[in-house]
């Protein structure tokens, strides 16, 4: 099958969730279908990326969203009723350049990741479509309003009107739609949102396995540390669970670890808090860490943070909203937080207790391999657009 699949983002180097994703997809994907990728950016391209992605796609376009589209985009966004992150990467140019690759590749079928990029395959009836709506962006942005400032709030009240109106309709659109988790299909706001493909993330065991380490950290967070989801949470971790560690373990240090840490994350640095920005090899500083942990307050879907900390061997410690969509069993392969003073008794505990902290390693990776390889993930989507 010829397959063309258009991004909001160009999936390399894999500094987000959603690039990652993408990325792991379209290398599987290759081994059985021809692969034309269109992708917006509104950042440079890294020099390599094209070079890599074309290793699995026999074309690669990449259309540039320069400060002036994007500004003009969410301007109209204000009048046609399209939530801003929407509206912020559609444009008449691009529009024109999906429609000349369409014209010359004549795809069988089109992926869309995000409802960011939806609007770019509504044109194509004759041509089947799938949309990985990947997580419920309109409960993201409704758990945003309680904690971001006052004067984003009467924003995201109007984003999160337009995301439910715009996440429902967009469903009738497509042939097929996929979400990262349950929890997050459960939330889509469509009557059928039940044929709704659950398609989890995967993860390389075979790259993120365990391995000898002279650790230097006690814990690590590790996740894109300009993303507010992120942020919140390690504010979280240093400001309210860190104190009451301190009373126990006071030598205990944190690895802050991640691309683009804002201002807010890089105020957090002291003798016993680091941040260590972007690392090129991602195991590096799992090695460095003993165990991670993930306070997540407002994420929706499936955290590659803990798939990748389990495969390396960490026992990890999360909050149960983040559990819901990776449903580990609490206490086996897991542990489950919902309290500054929960978070602190685990880590605490295990800190003080090896053999504990070595079966939660074990039963933790032995659960992630099972069930959450890339090519058992990815499988589901393949069959779901070959159908």
């Amino acid at each position: 099958m010829k397959l063309m699949v258009i991004l909001p983002r160009v999936p390399f180097p894999l500094d987000k969730g959603d690039k990652l994703r993408a990325f792991h997809q379209l290398r599987e994907l290759s081994r059985h279908h021809e692969i034309i990728l269109f992708a917006l950016t509104d950042e440079d391209v890294h020099p390599a990326a094209v070079g890599s992605l074309k290793e699995f796609c026999s074309e690669v376009v990449i259309f540039r969203l320069d400060r002036w589209t994007i500004f003009r985009n969410l301007g109209r966004s204000v009048f046609d009723g399209r939530p801003f992150q929407v509206g912020y990467f559609v444009c008449s140019a691009a529009h024109r350049m999906v429609k000349a690759v369409v014209e010359e590749h004549r795809p069988d079928h089109i992926y869309c990741q995000l409802i960011r990029t939806a609007e770019y395959a509504k044109p194509y009836k004759s041509i089947s479509k799938t949309l990985d709506y990947m997580d419920a962006f309109s409960k993201g942005i409704q758990r945003r309003i309680s904690i971001d400032p006052f004067y984003m709030k009467p924003i995201l009240h109007l984003e999160h009107r337009r995301l439910l109106r715009y996440e429902s309709q967009i469903f009738d659109h497509f042939d097929h739609t996929t979400i990262i988790s349950e929890q997050d299909r459960d939330l889509i706001p469509h009557p059928e949102r039940g044929k709704i493909r659950v398609v989890p993330n995967g993860v390389d065991t075979e790259f993120l396995r365990p391995q000898q380490r002279h650790t230097q950290f006690e814990l690590l967070f590790h996740g894109n540390m300009s993303y507010p989801p992120n942020v919140e949470s390690v504010h979280l971790l240093v400001q309210k669970v860190l104190p009451l560690v301190w009373q126990e373990l006071p030598a205990v240090r944190l690895l802050i670890s991640g691309a683009n840490p804002s201002p807010a994350v890089q105020r957090l640095v002291s003798d016993r808090v680091v941040v260590s920005g972007w690392v090129d090899d991602v195991r590096e500083n799992y090695a460095l860490s003993e165990i991670l942990v993930a306070p997540m307050q407002i994420s929706i879907g499936l955290q590659n943070k803990l798939l990748e900390a389990m495969a390396m061997g960490l026992p990890c410690i999360t909050s149960s909203l983040a559990n819901n969509a990776l449903r580990a069993i609490p206490g086996e392969q897991i542990l489950i937080a919902d309290t500054p003073e929960q978070y602190a008794a685990h880590i605490v505990a295990l800190l003080r207790d090896q053999a504990k902290a070595q079966a939660l390693s074990r039963q933790g990776r032995d659960y992630v391999v099972e069930n959450f390889s890339w090519q058992q993930t990815t499988a589901l989507l393949d069959d779901l657009m070959s159908s």
